[in-house]
Order: C-alpha cells, then sequence, then structure tokens
C-alpha cells in the first residue's frame, strides 16, 4: 500500500492554457481523499496526471518514495476506474474482470481466485457469465470496481464513477463504495462534482476552482470553517445564504454589528436589520472592517422559524415574505424575500408557513459567516 505526494504540480497546454496550478498535497496511506469543484476546475486532469495519461508539465508526483514522473501508467501499480465503466461488450463479466491479469500472464488458478474474491466482495458472482448489455447500471459500475480490485493495486483512482447512474443508486453505491474502502484497506483518491458524495465519502476533501486548489479539509471543518466565500457556497445543501451588509460598530455596548436591509425598496418601504457579532466570533481582523460592506454568510438550517426559537432570539430577527416553499419529507425549505434579499430557509416539516404569507425568522448569530466582499476571503467562522 502507499501514500502519494504531489509537490507543485502543473499542467499547461500550447497557448498558454494553464490547467492546474501549484498543486501541493499529502495523501496518506489508506486513505480515501475526494478532488470536488465545478466542470473545468482541473480534478479530473489532476487524478490524469496522477494516473499517467496526462504528461506533468512542472513538479514532482510520488507513490510511496518512488518519483513516478517518467513512469509508464502500466508501471505505477494504481487502477482507474472510468465514470463510463469502459468495459468491453463482447466479454463475459468473468472475462472483463480477468483480462488485466491475462496480459499480465498471470496463472490461470490464480486468476480464478482474485475475480471470484472480487465477485463475491461486489456480490457478482452469480452474474460472471453475464454479459454487461444484459446488466444495470450498478451492476456495470461494480463490475468496472471488480476489474480493479483483481489487480490489486496501491492507489485506486475513481473519476465520477456514479454520475451515469440514478438518485437512488447513486446513494446505494456511495454507501458501497465507503465498505469497499474500510475492506480492502488501499488508498482511494475519487473526483466528483457531486457535494453530497464528497461530504459523505471522504476522510478528506480538496476543493479546487480554476485549476486552484482552494481548500484541503475534513468535511467537518470545511462546513464549518471555509476560507472563502467559494469553499462556503460550494458545500452544503441547499447553499449558504450570502447578504450584502455593512460592519458597524457600536461604542456604548463595545458590539460589533451587522447591518443589512433596504432604504428603498419596490416591496416595501425598506427596513435595515441588524445582528450582533457575538464575542466569541469577534477577532482582531474584524475592527478593520468597521463601516466597510461586507458578505454576511448563514446556512439555511440556522435560519429559523420556530416560536420558541423567535421568542428567545435577542438579535437576528427579520420579517420576509414567503415565496415558495418545498417539502422534502423530513424538513422543508422555506425560499424567502426580505426587502430584496433572497433567503433559503431549511426548517421543520411542522412548519405551517406558505406561499404569500410574511413570517418572522430568526438568523442563529453564533453560525455566521463574514466574507471580505472585495476578496471574498473568509473573516470571521
Amino acid at each position: 500500500m502507499a501514500g502519494l505526494t504531489l509537490k507543485g504540480i502543473y499542467k499547461k497546454y500550447p497557448g498558454g492554457v494553464v490547467a492546474v496550478s501549484d498543486v501541493n498535497l499529502e495523501i496518506r496511506d489508506k486513505e480515501f481523499i475526494i478532488l470536488v469543484g465545478p466542470s473545468g476546475c482541473g480534478k479530473s486532469t489532476t487524478l490524469r496526471m496522477i494516473a499517467g495519461l496526462e504528461e506533468i508539465s512542472e513538479g514532482e508526483l510520488y507513490i510511496g518514495d518512488r518519483l513516478v514522473n517518467d513512469i509508464a501508467p502500466k508501471d505505477r501499480d494504481i487502477a482507474m476506474v472510468f465514470q463510463n465503466y469502459a468495459l468491453y461488450p463482447h466479454m463475459t463479466v468473468f472475462e472483463n474482470m480477468a483480462f488485466g491479469l491475462k496480459l499480465r500472464k498471470v496463472p490461470k488458478d490464480e486468476i480464478e481466485r482474485k475475480v471470484n474474491e472480487a465477485a463475491k466482495i461486489l456480490d457478482l458472482s452469480h452474474l460472471l457469465d453475464r454479459k454487461p448489455k444484459a446488466m444495470s447500471g450498478g451492476q456495470r459500475q461494480r463490475v468496472a470496481l471488480g476489474r480493479a480490485i483483481v489487480r490489486s493495486p496501491k492507489v485506486f483512482l475513481l473519476d465520477e464513477p456514479l454520475s451515469n447512474l440514478d438518485a437512488k443508486l447513486r446513494a446505494q453505491m456511495r454507501t458501497e463504495i465507503s465498505k469497499l474502502h474500510k475492506k480492502l484497506g488501499t488508498t482511494f483518491i475519487y473526483v466528483t462534482h457531486d457535494q453530497t458524495e464528497a461530504m459523505t465519502m471522504g476522510d478528506r476533501i480538496v476543493v479546487m476552482k480554476d485549476g486552484f486548489v482552494q481548500q484541503i479539509d475534513t468535511p467537518q471543518n470545511l462546513y464549518e470553517s471555509p476560507v472563502n466565500k467559494f469553499v462556503a457556497g460550494f458545500l452544503g445543501s441547499p447553499q449558504m445564504n450570502f447578504i450584502d451588509s455593512v460592519l458597524k460598530y457600536d461604542q456604548e455596548y463595545g458590539q460589533y454589528i451587522v447591518e443589512f436591509g433596504s432604504s428603498d425598496t419596490k416591496f416595501s418601504v425598506g427596513r435595515k436589520f441588524q445582528i450582533i457579532v457575538p464575542e466569541s466570533k469577534v477577532t482582531p481582523e474584524l475592527r478593520n472592517y468597521v463601516g466597510k460592506e461586507i458578505t454576511l454568510g448563514i446556512r439555511p438550517e440556522s435560519v429559523h422559524d420556530e416560536e420558541m426559537y423567535l421568542s428567545n432570539a435577542t438579535t437576528g430577527v427579520i420579517e420576509c415574505a414567503v415565496e415558495i416553499t418545498e417539502m422534502m419529507g423530513a424538513e422543508t425549505y422555506l425560499y424567502l424575500n426580505c426587502e430584496g434579499i433572497p433567503l433559503t430557509a431549511r426548517v421543520s416539516p411542522r412548519t405551517t408557513a406558505k406561499g404569500g404569507d410574511v413570517i418572522r425568522v430568526a438568523l442563529d448569530p453564533n453560525k455566521i459567516h463574514i466574507f471580505d466582499k472585495e476578496t471574498e476571503r473568509t473573516i470571521v467562522n
């Protein structure tokens, strides 16, 4: 088994196009690491450089202690699982899984043992004589995983392996792949643009944008302490609310106050709303922003409409018009308009709010984030 080290990795194409810039990453042995970001952010290119399918323009890539920049893909001891499964349609499941081993001249009895072991792990034993066209998408994906498993590679690379599956099957396969990682005890590097996959599967997540790594951390830390507005907005569903605001300082009470709202809108005469920044969130840097425009961030689950919460709230209570409600079963999403500012609240399914209502909601001051309006860097988490 092996960890990986990426040192100052770049991918440059002719014409000055830089797809990946200065990626530095230490991946521990047996770690499940996820590369996530929007389309075109460089995550698949990074994976393909690890696989050896793309040449590294600058930097060094180590698998274990071995520099592999100039090592052929077949000699890197890695296995890749693709988005489109890449199965041979004329071969049975057994033949597909055995193909790589046959090319390596592995003895017949060893091939049979390895394929049967992998088939058992992936619940494919009863399908070994079937051809891919007679199988579901989920079964085909398991065959693609099986083909990788039989080689016992040091590192598994998975490039958006679930994106062709329907929502229910995707959720099921997420669990299967996580179980497989624990069972095999191998390093997994997994690329996705789906933040739910990233949050539920990875030990650590690498968030990328425009070829640059934005942040590397555990799912929980990324969610609670994003380094910038992009990371804050990318992780979490529905996404974080962002509100253009101004930071003020109350000399009398020694409090920092975030103020937002409008003096005149088409919805009403306009009002200003305030939320006091809790002392625990006051950083030395915050005083530099007094009197300046900032961006307030708050996640939908921290916007409350329950009467019990409202009656205890000492700050951050605002009035909103309910535009749309979405019943999600275990919860309800309220899409609100507050002085022209769109807000999403994730509330209890017992809520009585409906489209057209005007309601009060409370923003939890302990859950606010504050971002620099110009650089989008985080000031307060």
